[in-house]
């Protein structure tokens, strides 16, 4: 198998200048021409990039797929995607992969599912039943498979996001996608909390959770806002957008971000806050290079209108909620504050979680098993079955031990350290995805430490897209614009060739 790197093949750098015959020593010496980069698209990889904006929109609407039949078409998009993957590939004569070492804890969660399924756990007392127990080493070898085959898809679309979002108009395409989509899903679900707050599609009626929007639980509604959120803010905040465009992209944001607030979820509103205070931060702290055309006066008004535009936002989207009539959601955020139990029953669960941490420190006791140990370990009646810890660190450190938190861990810093690089682009819009899809990933791994809206299929796929986005290389940036050659820390995401 031969390795070549993709701007070999599909891009021309100009890294090198051709030499032949005499007197080419005054060739060397000529400047290096701007790298103009030719992707070559098949029908095959347009249909996946098609099937990628598709699979973000339906897997929203499909209750946020966390449906087995929802997850079953789910995983049906993902297999097609390996198909035409192929088709591309044949018709290129090489498969294109990326190098993200972000895919690297996916695979590692993969390959620790597998272990969990071995038969290595003692079954002792087991003469009264009437079939064997099972020996693996994940106490719901059941739920364990299913999330494997969870965890392969959304590896698929991750991997499809890296490879195929490969030109600035793709780039832009998706970011659209990704913003109109979620602009829309905000109105639907503010009309239907108005018209019918008890019911999805104003026909399913719910009686143990609420829901907003497609969504049965209303924190995962929120969680999705969050991640569409920070595209538009990003855009914002990093100055990507033409004048006229600013007013639509900040209105879109608005909307979002009332019907975020308009959940009821208290994770959702600490998140929100946080992530614009995050974009703040991420836009006005940048390296000196990229300031260096900047006095000290413009750089301090720059700053504090980031700052007036930050405190206008946060005032703005409760001053909507308010005139929405959603009164009954500040008064209940301030309500819980001070209540005895802020948490409101999380406490004991975290509580508990840390039992069984301390019990299965190592590979913990099976991804998805959560539900099933839980009551081993609960100290109340058992009344009520929680299936998640209400906090996504405490659930990955129990359900893959201090191996499934070390590959968490990796990837949460390969996102920050490679989008923190690709926030200093000179490319204004790629600039500007950068920091909204970071500012989106943060909300959310702010708002795990409450909920658990990553173990919902589409929030999940919508956090990967935007560590994709968050992380591409300079194949999506316009060939004019100026690019640094920084080689030695450079860490890339783009793909690669392989030819037989």
């Amino acid at each position: 198998m031969t390795t070549l790197i993709s701007n070999a093949e599909v891009s021309s750098l100009g890294d090198a200048t051709e030499t032949s015959g005499p007197g080419t020593e005054a060739s060397i010496s000529k400047s290096v021409e701007p790298p103009v980069y030719r992707v070559q698209h098949t029908l095959a990889s347009r249909f996946i990039f098609l099937n990628l904006c598709v699979a973000i929109v339906l897997a929203a609407l499909a209750f946020g797929t966390v449906h087995y039949w929802a997850l079953v078409l789910f995983s049906l998009g993902a297999l097609a995607t390996v198909v035409l993957w192929v088709i591309d590939a044949w018709r290129l004569g090489k498969l294109r992969i990326s190098r993200s070492p972000l895919q690297i804890p996916l695979l590692g969660m993969l390959a620790l599912g597998l272990i969990q399924l071995l038969p290595f756990r003692d079954t002792a007392a087991t003469g009264a039943l009437t079939v064997p127990a099972s020996r693996a080493l994940s106490f719901d070898p059941y739920s364990t498979r299913m999330v494997l085959v969870q965890v392969a898809t959304l590896l698929i679309y991750f991997a499809a996001t890296l490879v195929f979002t490969d030109s600035p108009h793709r780039l832009r395409l998706l970011v659209r996608t990704i913003i109109i989509f979620g602009f829309f899903l905000a109105i639907f679900g503010l009309t239907q909390s108005f018209v019918s707050p008890t019911k999805v599609y104003w026909v399913r009626e719910l009686a143990q959770s609420t829901a907003f929007g497609p969504f049965i639980n209303r924190h995962h509604f929120a969680g999705y806002m969050e991640l569409t959120l920070g595209l538009p803010l990003g855009l914002i905040f990093a100055g990507s957008l033409e004048k006229e465009k600013r007013f639509i992209y900040l209105f879109a944001a608005l909307l979002m971000g009332v019907a975020l607030i308009m959940t009821n979820s208290r994770g959702g509103i600490i998140s929100v806050v946080a992530e614009i205070l995050f974009l703040v931060a991420l836009t006005m702290f940048r390296k000196r290079k990229r300031r260096e055309a900047q006095d000290k006066a413009q750089r301090i008004r720059r700053a504090a209108l980031r700052s007036a535009l930050a405190l206008a936002l946060i005032v703005g989207l409760f001053a909507g909620v308010v005139l929405l009539g959603g009164e009954s959601v500040l008064s209940r955020f301030v309500g819980t504050v001070n209540s005895e139990d802020p948490t409101t029953g999380r406490a004991h669960f975290w509580s508990v979680t840390t039992d069984i941490i301390k019990a299965h420190p190592f590979l913990g006791t099976g991804l998805g098993a959560f539900a099933v140990v839980y009551t081993r370990y609960d100290s109340r009646n058992g009344l009520y079955r929680l299936e998640q810890a209400h906090n996504d660190y405490l659930q990955v450190l129990s359900d893959g031990g201090i191996v499934g938190a070390a590959l968490g861990l990796f990837f949460i810093v390969m996102l920050f350290r490679i989008g923190f690089a690709r926030r200093e682009s000179r490319d204004e819009f790629r600039s500007g995805v950068a920091v909204g899809a970071l500012a989106g990933c943060f909300a959310v791994l702010v708002h795990s430490f409450f909920d658990f809206t990553l173990h919902t299929t589409s929030n999940a796929l919508l956090f990967l897209v935007l560590a994709a986005l968050a992380t591409m290389n300079g194949r999506v940036e316009p060939p004019t614009a100026p690019r640094r050659r920084r080689r030695s820390k450079n860490i890339s995401a783009e793909p690669i060739m392989i030819k037989p």
